[in-house]
């Protein structure tokens, strides 16, 4: 075998992406929030980059700091003889304009308008109001503890309290931690461990550090029903009877009619499974949409939502440097970061244009939706977008991931206009799975709370209504829409 080292050329053909192309793929599929993430970090990190200040003057750099602007005076004679330093510094932008095909001009100062949408102003009705996103909350280790200061229990038992308030969880329940444990940590007995928990339980919310479901509904209903036997012993001995909906065992077991079993479940209703709910830290996240759909007259217009992302603009006072800098690392530095700048705003004007192209190219596809709700969508796919508006589908995947519409019917996600084709009987239409969706949980909205609709008769009613559909599959959407079998759906009227 024959082993030799040697040196030759060869062509070859390549797709590599520019740093441009990166930065605008990157921004693409970023979500709202994470593009204003973005800018905020560009911002720190690009001393190019300046933030447009709204509703403010701007002040030249030729002007003195300690002066303001006085709208009273005369325009500047245009007579005076320019700059130098402003003619260098145009001649650089000319410069590097010809070498990296960057339009100043268009990319820098027509930023304000890079969604190139209609100037409509959208009203703030249907956002939350300041007081149901301002707001100091109590949680439940917090609540409980400030009861237990309250309390006139002695200090050991204080500390054994604070110690069973911080093992808690979020839904109020004691898990994972045995009386043994608790009494070992505080250095007491199991005995004493126990009556405190006997009086934490007692706290609001009724039925916190209980260690099942059951225990702590019978502590609900100790407080709450005392004299209610009945009550406690269906709790104790009925709960899987009741999950299965299975009355007449409950009623045979308490040797009771069922009006008796119903008004025992009415009672058993008002208890709080999870005592914690109401304590949870877990705050309401308020979704911004990106774009907004608004009916002007007969037709709909698309509008890019600007509010709150910060107005980019290259920074004067660094052009001004590239022209003074001759040669240098100095030089090079300011000039990768005015390139950077100016990327990253044309990638926005990019990004938002495209945002609004595919957004009025899905709501021409779904203009019944528009006008009549979801149970008028149709059947559409990533393919039929991007025939439509000239993109890739990987691009329109990109576009419709993380972004929220704002329309007459709502707020949703770009994807959810996105779903599979039911077929329809002869000589109708075809559906969509979330019009089909949106049927079958309008059906069991409407069923008997004494005889619930069981899967195969929904089979039945939408094979009258036209739409071809297997049992299976309305099971498959039944579970997604979060709905109970029919044997779990059954109530005593």
């Amino acid at each position: 075998m024959d082993i030799r080292q040697e040196l030759g050329t060869r062509l070859q053909q390549r797709l590599i992406p520019t740093p441009q192309l990166q930065v605008a793929i990157r921004l693409l599929q970023l979500s709202r929030l994470e593009l204003v993430d973005e800018i905020r970090q560009q911002l720190d990190a690009n001393p190019a980059l300046e933030e447009v200040e709204v509703n403010s003057e701007s002040i030249s750099l030729d002007e003195p700091s300690n002066q303001s602007p006085n709208l009273s005076q005369p325009a500047p004679d245009t007579s005076r003889p320019p700059d130098p330093d402003d003619q260098a510094a145009a001649s650089e932008r000319s410069e590097m304009s010809d070498q990296d095909s960057i339009d100043w001009e268009k990319y820098v100062e027509g930023y304000n308008t890079f969604s190139h949408g209609p100037e409509i102003r959208v009203s703030n009705d249907e956002y939350p109001t300041v007081e149901a996103t301002v707001g100091a909350r109590s949680s439940l280790a917090e609540h409980l503890t400030w009861q237990l200061n309250l309390s006139d229990l002695p200090p050991l038992s204080r500390e054994v309290g604070r110690f069973i308030i911080g093992n808690i969880n979020d839904d109020g329940y004691l898990e994972d931690c045995l009386d043994e444990e608790i009494a070992l940590a505080t250095d007491t007995t199991v005995e004493h461990v126990r009556e405190v928990l006997t009086v934490i339980r007692a706290f609001d919310p009724p039925g916190v550090a209980s260690r099942s479901l059951k225990e702590c509904l019978l502590v609900q209903a100790a407080l709450n029903w005392p004299d209610n036997m009945l009550l406690r012993k269906m709790i104790e001995n009925h709960l899987p009877d009741l999950e299965r909906r299975n009355f007449q065992a409950v009623a045979r077991g308490l040797r009771v009619g069922l009006d008796d079993v119903k008004e025992l479940i009415g009672l058993l209703q008002t208890m709080e499974p999870r005592p914690g709910r109401q304590y949870s830290s877990d705050d309401i996240i308020y979704v911004q949409p990106d774009v907004h759909v608004i009916k002007v007259g007969d037709e709909y217009v698309v509008v890019v939502n600007d509010d709150g992302l910060p107005r980019l603009k290259i920074s004067q006072y660094y052009e001004k440097t590239l022209s003074r800098q001759t040669a240098g690392e100095a030089r090079e530095f300011v000039k990768d970061k005015l390139r950077a700048a100016s990327w990253l705003i044309k990638s926005i004007n990019q990004r938002q244009t495209t945002i609004r192209r595919v957004t009025e190219s899905i709501m021409k596809f779904q203009h019944d939706f528009l006008e009549h709700g979801v149970e008028h969508l149709k059947p559409l796919v990533l393919r039929d977008v991007a025939d439509d508006v000239g993109m890739h589908e990987s691009t329109i995947s990109r576009v419709t991931t993380n972004k929220y519409v704002h329309t007459p019917q709502g707020i949703f996600e770009l994807k959810y206009f996105f779903n599979s084709k039911i077929s329809g009987a002869w000589g109708v239409e075809d559906h969509s799975s979330m019009s089909v969706k949106s049927r079958i949980k309008a059906l069991v909205d409407a069923e008997r709370p004494d005889r619930p609709l069981s899967d195969q008769e929904i089979v039945k009613i939408l094979g009258d209504e036209g739409v071809i559909i297997a049992r299976r599959t309305v099971a498959k959407y039944r579970e997604a829409l979060g709905i109970a079998p029919s044997s779990r759906r059954k109530e005593l009227v």
